[in-house]
């Protein structure tokens, strides 16, 4: 069985990884042609390689900056169920529209739901790392097609072992508490959640518990997202006014919103660190052999 992966504009690197990776584990993965035109008023032409019969179809977009990256990738998966594919899988490492998922005021659109009718409508199944899921506790509560989501925390505290002498995992809030746990746990260090209050788009107020109980150690704040990096500034700067060591920020997905990154750095980081589910260069930890083998257990399934 051939793999076609179809890499939508700014995922070639990630596909031609991916594909050696599924090579080195005896499978037939190729790079198939997607191309992406865009017209002066932005509209989109797309062309791929058509399927060839009894291969499988594989996606390959992550989704920051989802509203210009969707069109094309529900055109690329529609246009490969007109060319005959068995069927169309989607590989996303950062899966977006996750955030809005209850309608807190009146009138407001509950877009992770509506995100996920829009992809399941048009692929078989979805391939995703750590989605923000925080009321909704599964990806398959709102998506119709095969959903699974991939964990990070094995990655995230291996590369603190190597990297960071006497941590205290820190979550920047209540949020990121089931990532911050699961690392500590994995590598047996101390940890503590701070409480978050949120003042709007780009303002957080960050509570800090007395930190006396563990001199020396090196604060590691952990988070599935970094956005604007508000939430990390916040903590950064209460962290400062204790004398703690210079952080460390470990997060999952680096979205880094603007002067994100810059602002981090400035307010203490020591490193900001995140895997490259989302292409920058604060992206050390690898996602490749995660997600080559999710991609083989998504097509052992019938």
């Amino acid at each position: 069985m051939t793999i076609n992966l179809y890499a939508l504009p700014g995922n070639e690197a990630r596909a031609e990884r991916i594909a050696q990776a599924l090579q080195r584990r005896g499978h037939d993965a190729r790079i198939a042609a997607c191309a992406v035109h865009r017209f002066p008023d932005s509209e989109s032409l797309l062309r791929l390689d058509p399927p060839a019969p009894d291969t499988e179809s594989v996606l390959v977009c992550t989704l920051d900056h989802a509203d210009a990256r969707t069109m094309p990738l529900l055109m690329a998966a529609t246009t490969l169920r007109e060319l005959g594919a068995r069927r169309v899988g989607l590989v996303a490492p950062y899966l977006a529209y996750m955030r809005q998922d209850a309608r807190f005021a009146p009138g407001q659109a509950i877009s992770a739901r509506i995100y996920a009718q829009l992809l399941s409508a048009h692929c078989d199944w979805l391939l995703t790392v750590d989605p923000h899921l925080h009321r909704i506790h599964d990806l398959n509560e709102i998506y119709t097609l095969r959903a699974h989501a991939l964990h990070a925390a094995p990655l995230l505290a291996e590369w603190i072992t190597r990297n960071v002498s006497q941590p205290l995992i820190v979550g920047p809030d209540g949020e990121s508490a089931q990532w911050a746990e699961d690392v500590a746990q994995r590598i047996g260090a101390p940890v503590l959640v701070l409480e978050k209050t949120r003042l709007g788009d780009s303002a957080v107020r960050v509570s800090v518990p007395d930190l006396a109980r563990w001199p020396g150690h090196t604060p590691v704040l952990i988070d599935d997202v970094i956005s604007s990096g508000r939430t990390l500034i916040a903590a950064l700067e209460h962290l400062r006014v204790l004398r703690t060591p210079p952080p460390v920020c470990v997060a999952v997905h680096g979205l880094c919103v603007g002067d994100a990154l810059p602002g981090i750095l400035a307010a203490g980081a020591a490193r900001v660190v995140c895997s490259n589910s989302v292409a920058h260069d604060a992206t050390p930890i690898d996602l490749t052999e995660l997600l080559a083998d999710g991609i083989v257990t998504m097509l052992a399934a019938p």
